[in-house]
C-alpha cells in the first residue's frame, strides 16, 4: 500500500483506549472492511479489534449515533445497506456541503496545501493503476479531508465527514463491481481550479465528483435488486 494512502489509518498512540477502539472500528466501516448488511457479533468485534468489551460497546454506541452502525439484536450489529432514497439524500447533502467546502478552500488555500493534495492524488493514481482498493479508498478520503481543512469551516467539515461514514462502505462495493480503473476521481479538475483560485470551477468539479460516485452506487444497487429478483 502507498505510504501516503496508509497515513489515513495512523491513529495517535497517546489516545485513551476507548478513542483508539472507536477510530479503528470507524475506519473499518469507512473503508468497507465491514460490508453493508453483514451482521457481526459484538464478541467478534472484541476479538478482531483485540480490545475489551467496554470500549467496544462504547465505540458501537457512538457509531450507531453517527448512523454508521445499526443494532440487530442478539448482540449483533451491522452496517446499514443504503437504499435509492438514502443515496438521493446523501448526494444532495454532499453536493451542497462539499461544493461549499471546495468553494471556501479555493479562495484561501496556499501552495503548501496544494502540494499536499497533489501528493495524495499521486498516491491515489498509483492505487488505481495497481488495483489497490484499500489504497484508493484511503487516499480518496485523505484528499477530500485535506481539502476541507483549507476551507476553515469546522461545522461543515464535521457534517461532511459523517456523510462519508454513511456512504463509504457502499463505495467499497462499487470498487468490487467496477474495478479501480473506473472509480470516481475529478481531482485533477479540482487541483487545476485550486491553483488558479477559481472557486466556481472547484465547486463544479466537486459536484461532478459526487454525481459520478453516486451514479455508480445507484447502478450497483439496481443490479443487486435485479439479481435478487431472479434468485
Amino acid at each position: 500500500m502507498n505510504k501516503e494512502a496508509n497515513e489515513a489509518s495512523e491513529i495517535p498512540s497517546n489516545l485513551p483506549a476507548h478513542e483508539v477502539v472507536y477510530r479503528r472500528l470507524r475506519e473499518q466501516i469507512l473503508f468497507g472492511e465491514l460490508a453493508p448488511g453483514e451482521a457481526v457479533t459484538i464478541q467478534g468485534l472484541v476479538q478482531s479489534l483485540e480490545a475489551g468489551m467496554t470500549p467496544v460497546r462504547e465505540a458501537i454506541r457512538r457509531l450507531i449515533s453517527d448512523g454508521a452502525l445499526r443494532f440487530q439484536g442478539n448482540r449483533r450489529v451491522s452496517v446499514p445497506t443504503l437504499t435509492a432514497s438514502d443515496l438521493e439524500e446523501i448526494a444532495f447533502l454532499r453536493k451542497t456541503i462539499e461544493s461549499q467546502l471546495a468553494t471556501l478552500a479555493a479562495v484561501q488555500i496556499g501552495h503548501a496545501a496544494i502540494g499536499d493534495l497533489s501528493a495524495i492524488d499521486a498516491a491515489l493514481d498509483g492505487a488505481i493503476r495497481q488495483g489497490d482498493v484499500h489504497g484508493y479508498l484511503t487516499a480518496n478520503y485523505r484528499f477530500h479531508m485535506r481539502l476541507y481543512d483549507e476551507a476553515r469551516a469546522p461545522i461543515l467539515q464535521s457534517v461532511a465527514d459523517r456523510l462519508w461514514l454513511r456512504f463509504g462502505p457502499s463505495l467499497r462495493v462499487v470498487c468490487g463491481r467496477f474495478g479501480t480503473e473506473n472509480l470516481p476521481d475529478r481531482h485533477k479538475e479540482l487541483l487545476a481550479a485550486l491553483k488558479t483560485g477559481d472557486a466556481a470551477a472547484a465547486a463544479r468539479a466537486m459536484e461532478a465528483d459526487v454525481e459520478q460516485g453516486t451514479g455508480q452506487m445507484v447502478q450497483v444497487l439496481e443490479e443487486t435488486a435485479r439479481g435478487n429478483r431472479f434468485d
